[in-house]
């Protein structure tokens, strides 16, 4: 490949990513993509022969960057309790920069499921365990979280992260009507959420 290949191939992903995040898989159009791309449709076919294709690249792009961003996780030199605020602030960050990602993910949740086991089943749950087991057992066990517990562990923190950005629309609303600015709520939100989740956890000991 050239190197101008390898830059219309580029330019053609960031069109398709920001298209699709805007669409979704089964409102964005090839000719979409081409347009914002600059190019051909032709052009966009050579490179991706189908939207399903290039949507496939997309996503597995947006699912790898999102773990890869929260790697330090698995940092030893992390408390427990240092490694929940991470998360939050990280995570929070995160969607501030990409608002529209949130539904584009959850939409996509429910549209082609099975696309999503695809991507979870690249994660090892049991290794995760492990390594956290490894990293806090007696921060567990004074928590009481278990190898049982953590999946209702992991989700009540992910949603407390995800909902606001999810149901922004009604949340911004209700936020206004109360006099609150919700970029102000989403900033204080990342040391509440894991302060309403460190708290929760202290009053298990």
């Amino acid at each position: 490949m050239t190197e101008n290949d390898k830059l219309t191939e580029e330019k053609i992903f960031e069109s398709a990513t920001e298209v699709f995040i805007e669409k979704g898989m089964d409102g964005a159009r090839m000719q979409d993509i081409a347009d914002h791309a600059g190019i051909n449709k032709a052009l966009l076919h050579y490179y991706y022969r189908t939207k399903d294709r290039l949507f496939n690249a997309v996503f597995e792009k947006i699912a790898g960057q999102m773990f890869k961003k929260f790697a330090p996780i698995f940092d030893e030199n992390l408390s427990l309790e240092e490694k929940l605020r991470f998360f939050f602030r990280e995570h929070i960050t995160f969607m501030q920069k990409n608002p529209k990602l949130p539904l584009f993910i959850l939409n996509e949740f429910h549209r082609n499921p099975g696309r999503i086991r695809k991507v979870v089943q690249k994660i090892d749950i049991n290794k995760l365990w492990t390594v956290l087991e490894a990293q806090h057992k007696e921060e567990l066990k004074n928590y009481n979280i278990t190898r049982e517990t953590i999946p209702q562990f992991m989700t009540t923190v992910a949603g407390m992260s995800v909902f606001p950005f999810a149901a922004r629309p009604v949340i911004a609303s209700i936020m206004e009507k109360m006099g609150y600015d919700f970029d102000q709520y989403i900033e204080e939100r990342k040391e509440y959420a894991p302060d309403f989740i460190i708290n929760a956890l202290k009053k298990q000991v």
